[in-house]
């Protein structure tokens, strides 16, 4: 089965993808296919080596290359250079498939670097309008009425007989009513205008100043001679 599942892979595309053990291990990535030989490649900075078999790849899904081991079978019996009864190292070897191919191989390191993630909060403050009593004196003419006594001398109405009236032997009051009206002032409060408060929106510029940490290789962790010089 697997010798058609070997036969069905390009093997060409699976190189710089990556490697995983029959429990989903990490194996690296791949390097290189030649001779029957799976090279794949685990660690940035302190790199492991190892030759499988191509007979134990188990499948390919295009992004994956899985074999038929697990990962102490891969310390243990692949490791590049390491004696083992499961590899024949003799005949691959990495210096020869470098210089027979002629390709360059290159390693990729990500560097990360921190950005200002800006978020605004809204924050509610309140505006107080104060409303003021402001005193005046204000006069107005208010007509008012009133009665008034006068006195007419005429001539009685109708005949009296003297039986009817009675002497007169002391001083005598008659009260006659009179009606005037009274100024009565009262306050009552109305609506004499209306005062509109409006918000509307002012957007302004402020500057955010925050350090950010990125990563970089310095050059003096580089050998000198990796360095390349201008002619």
């Amino acid at each position: 089965m697997s010798s058609n599942i070997n036969s069905n892979i390009d093997w060409n595309d699976t190189i710089k993808k990556e490697a995983e053990g029959i429990n989903g291990e990490d194996f690296g990535e791949v390097q290189d296919v030649s001779n029957g030989l799976v090279l794949v490649q685990k660690g940035i900075v302190n790199k492991e080596r190892f030759l499988i078999p191509q007979e134990l790849v188990e499948s390919y899904d295009g992004d994956i290359l899985r074999f038929r081991l697990s990962e102490d079978e891969l310390e243990n019996k692949y490791r590049e250079g390491a004696d083992s009864t499961a590899v024949n190292v003799e005949h691959v070897k990495p210096a020869q498939r470098v210089a027979e191919t002629g390709e360059e191989t290159e390693e990729t390191i990500p560097l990360t670097e921190e950005r200002l993630n800006i978020s605004k909060d809204v924050q509610e403050q309140h505006a107080t309008i104060t409303k003021e009593p402001v005193t005046e004196t204000k006069t107005i003419e208010v007509p008012v009425t009133h009665e008034e006594i006068s006195i007419e001398r005429r001539k009685p109405s109708g005949e009296q007989t003297y039986a009817e009236q009675k002497p007169v032997t002391s001083q005598g009051e008659i009260e006659i009513p009179i009606k005037r009206e009274e100024i009565e002032v009262n306050k009552r409060p109305y609506v004499k205008e209306e005062v509109v408060v409006k918000k509307k929106p002012v957007t302004e510029t402020k500057e955010v100043t925050k350090e950010v940490t990125s990563e970089m290789i310095p050059t003096e962790m580089i050998p000198t001679e990796m360095i390349p010089t201008e002619d």
